[in-house]
């Protein structure tokens, strides 16, 4: 009967088969494999038989390859020789997305033959949930106890509708169930097989013969999805053949254009992914012709489908971050978990594939999906993986793997593109929110005009929503700010002998910033070959130049033109003098300026000051003071090229601002440096400066009786340095003039005494002072330039009647060159009256005893 029906039946039939298994040959472990537990089943007269434990509740499964899935007819016969119930049953799996049937990560579609009903049904089972019945079989067909013969056929069209269909006899006399449904669920498979469950008695019961699987039916294309500008995804009903559906030629735009590149994704055999040359129309049609599913079915077509507004690339400006949520304790509102809110700001459809959310140095980032889409003005909130659901209420939500943790002091975040490139930078702080409550957690960081996306601090706020913020909508801070201010060229530092970086007061737009005829060094200079502005911000730009600079020889560079990243375009030849810096030695910089006793919600400052011929660059020198255990409390000057050029002056602080505000004419802006932490400076103690090699460069012990005595309070009073080329010690500084603020920072001293010139041995200025602390001939100096070294000196001044007024020094031993100065002050501690006074100056030679004596007048005078 089986030679007969092969003959004259079902060979015709399995001459156009994908799969057939007749189990002719007696062997099911070749042409085709089977795999599974194959020690369980035997072949028994050319039919499968089951052979496993006679152990009740045992699970057997059996599978061999097959990708067939829509457009295909799935036959087999079987005879189950048992009494079937929830504990005897067969599933015959026509679809399985794994090998292995049991596992529970499998899905697809089954026929099951008996369960409880004694039914054949039609089930789809979705991984891990329990089975769906698709097509549920009428009840007590596979009724008997011992001989429950069937073969089942079943059809799934192209449109996904579904026929069951069986004879009780095993003929071909099928009967069909009224119900076609139709289910797309599943457009994949790997395998085919079967999954046995028996009780004891019945292990060697489960017969099964004559599988086949036809697919006669050619592909057919049912989407075109784009996912950039110049990429397309088709994707067809069924897996397709490589061999054609590779080829570039068979696809076509209605343009005309055909793709670069044709590729099969082999996470899904039935999606073909198109690249083309140029972006795409944003209305279009993809045609196909000659692609062939794995049968060898060809789609002659022309098949076609259409789509809209493929999803563009974002450009620079297009996607930006709005709101920053970093400190989320104490709750407010919002869900305790950092976000950041990305924004689509431009007039197309964007694809966020591929962006990039990281903060430099990070070895990782957090890479958004292909799938990612963003509408034109929408917005997304973009957290840690875990925390998707916690914002699910708010609108749009990504959730990458790597979301880097955001500080809540602040911090710097990158938005990158598929390619590298950088799409948006901010660099945020906590002084930001401008509230000194809301920094301290719960509430965002909002963006206030997004047009005006490349400002810094003044472009954002605290969020004013009563939850602490806005995800996924317009911020609350809203309103226009617009930026109509040029970038502004701040300097230019020589970071080695051919390369020179320029910065500039705000981000530069990177396509015009790169054109080397905006720069040029004058025509004397080195010409410059290369321009490359400075990811991720684009503040600096630099310059590659065709010969090397020599060192301390000063360069200008002028810049033409440079203009910010939302447009607004500087006027012509900027410049900055600049210079190759050269290793500093001890003495080359020096302390000019020191506050350490600020008032009551001021800060302290320290004004180095660079008295050499050398240009020199401070980049990780420190400055620190002296700690009573030997150890020296440290901060550094700047993690980034800062050059100090010849007799410049730049006074370091926490809070540039709060310097202007303390001394609003006394302060130059230009030269106020902002740390992050500032050594404490107590009102006894010593300054010191360190290079980047940490040697120690210059110091100074100061202490609060530097002061002038007669001061109302020293809150405030900076000690200034007389004299430049003076020793770095007590006795070269004063205290700052009342008539400037009492302290000058980043601005020339107000006590600044320039050496007297020629040869005196003793000289004393000025003729008369006036010591009122307005910065005016505040005290007299004696100056004096000896003959040779080894002099003692005491000097003691009387008044006009020779009473004893001041002993300013007594046996002191001095170098040939130097001087002394008297602040009006007498021996007690008052202000001298107006009147003449006499310096009397001893000056002894210890190893020859030798004696020198000179009388020098002053006035001491008053202004009315």
């Amino acid at each position: 009967m089986k030679r007969l029906l092969l003959l004259f039946t079902f060979l015709p039939f399995l001459a156009s088969a994908q799969l057939a298994e007749t189990f002719a040959d007696g062997d099911f472990t070749t042409n085709p494999t089977w795999r599974g537990d194959a020690g369980s089943f035997q072949v028994t007269n050319q039919q499968l038989q089951s052979n496993g434990p006679a152990v009740t509740g045992t699970a057997l499964q059996l599978s061999t390859p097959s990708q067939a899935s829509t457009g295909t007819v799935w036959e087999f016969w079987a005879n189950l020789r048992l009494a079937t119930s929830s504990g005897n049953l067969a599933d015959v799996w026509l679809m399985a997305s794994q090998e292995d049937l049991r596992s529970t990560q499998n899905s697809g579609y089954y026929i099951r033959l008996g369960g409880t009903a004694d039914e054949v049904s039609l089930f789809r089972k979705d991984s891990t949930r329990s089975a769906v019945l698709v097509i549920d079989g009428l009840d007590g067909t596979l009724a008997s106890a011992s001989n429950n013969l069937v073969r089942v056929r079943v059809t799934r069209t192209t449109d996904s509708r579904w026929t069951l269909e069986r004879d009780l006899t095993g003929g071909r006399n099928f009967v069909a169930e009224a119900a076609q449904p139709i289910d797309a669920t599943y457009q994949q498979s790997v395998a085919l097989g079967v999954s046995l469950l028996y009780s004891s008695a019945n292990n060697r019961s489960f017969y099964f013969d004559d599988f086949a699987v036809t697919d006669a039916t050619a592909p057919l294309l049912a989407r075109a999805v784009p996912l950039s500008s110049r990429q397309i995804d088709a994707g067809f009903n069924e897996a397709v053949d490589p061999a054609s559906a590779t080829m570039p030629a068979n696809y076509r735009l209605q343009s005309g254009a055909v793709p670069t590149t044709a590729q099969v994704l082999a996470t899904n055999p039935a999606v073909v992914r198109l690249t083309f040359a140029a972006d795409v129309a944003a209305q279009n049609t993809l045609e196909v012709r000659n692609v062939a599913d794995l049968y060898g079915n060809v789609a002659a077509g022309p098949l076609r489908a259409t789509f809209s507004a493929p999803p563009a690339t974002p450009q620079v400006g297009d996607l930006i971050i709005t709101e920053i949520f970093a400190d989320e304790t104490p709750q407010v509102g919002l869900p305790l978990s950092e976000y950041v809110e990305i924004h689509n700001r431009s007039t197309k459809v964007i694809s966020l594939g591929g962006v990039r959310l990281s903060k430099p140095g990070s070895s990782s980032a957090a890479i958004l999906p292909d799938t990612a889409r963003l509408l034109p003005g929408q917005y997304a909130i973009v957290c840690g993986s875990t925390r998707v659901p916690q914002f699910a209420g708010y609108g749009k939500v990504y959730g990458p793997t790597n979301f880097p943790a955001l500080n809540n002091g602040g911090d710097q975040l990158v938005l990158r593109g598929r390619d590298g490139r950088t799409l948006f930078e901010v660099t945020y702080s906590d002084e930001w929110y401008r509230d000194s409550q809301k920094k301290e957690g719960g509430w965002s960081l909002e963006m206030i005009d997004v047009n005006n996306f490349c400002a810094g601090a003044d472009n954002w706020l605290a969020s004013t929503d009563a939850s602490g913020g806005t995800p996924g909508k317009a911020n609350s801070v809203r309103a226009a700010r617009p930026d109509a201010t040029p970038p502004t060229l701040l300097r230019a530092v020589a970071l080695n002998a051919t390369t020179v970086r320029v910065y500039f007061s705000e981000k530069l737009d990177s396509t015009t910033a790169s054109i080397a005829s905006h720069y040029s060094l004058g025509a004397s200079g080195p010409g410059i070959i290369r321009v490359v502005p400075v990811a991720p911000d684009f503040r600096q730009v630099d310059l590659t130049l065709a010969a090397p600079l020599l060192a301390s020889r000063a360069s200008t560079l002028a810049v033409q033109v440079a203009t910010d990243c939302v447009g607004n375009a500087s006027g012509p030849l900027q410049s900055a003098t600049f210079a190759l810096p050269e290793v500093a030695v001890s003495g080359d910089v020096v302390i000019n300026e020191l506050l350490f006793n600020p008032r009551v919600g001021a800060v302290r400052f320290i004004e180095l000051l660079n008295r050499s011929t050398k240009f020199i660059d401070l980049q990780g020198w420190q400055i620190g003071n002296l700690r009573a255990d030997g150890s020296v409390d440290t901060d550094v000057l700047s993690n980034e090229p800062l050059v100090l050029a010849p007799g410049q002056l730049l006074a370091f602080s926490t809070n540039s601002d709060n310097l202007l505000l303390q001394y609003p004419t006394s302060t130059t802006a230009a030269n106020l440096v902002q740390l992050a932490s500032f050594p404490s400076f107590p009102n006894e103690s010593t300054a010191q400066i360190f290079n980047s090699r940490g040697l120690e460069i210059d110091r100074f012990a100061y202490s609060d009786a530097l002061h002038l005595s007669l001061l109302a309070t020293q809150d405030g009073v900076s000690l200034e340095r007389i004299r430049a080329a003076g020793a770095t010690t007590g006795s070269n500084f004063h205290s700052a003039a009342g008539a400037v603020g009492y302290a000058t920072p980043g601005t020339a001293n107000s006590q600044a005494q320039d050496a007297p010139g020629g040869n005196q041995e003793l000289t004393l200025t000025p003729e008369v002072f006036t010591p009122d602390d307005d910065g005016q001939q505040d005290f007299a100096t004696l100056n004096f330039h000896l003959d040779q070294p080894g002099y003692a000196a005491s000097v003691t001044v009387y008044d006009a009647l020779g009473h004893l007024t001041r002993r300013l020094v007594r046996n002191e031993t001095v170098p040939t060159t130097g001087f002394f100065q008297w602040d009006g002050i007498d021996e007690k501690g008052r202000k001298a009256s107006v009147g003449y006074y006499v310096f009397l100056v001893e000056l002894f030679r210890t190893n020859g005893g030798e004696k020198r004596e000179y009388k020098k007048t002053v006035v001491l005078g008053a202004r009315f």
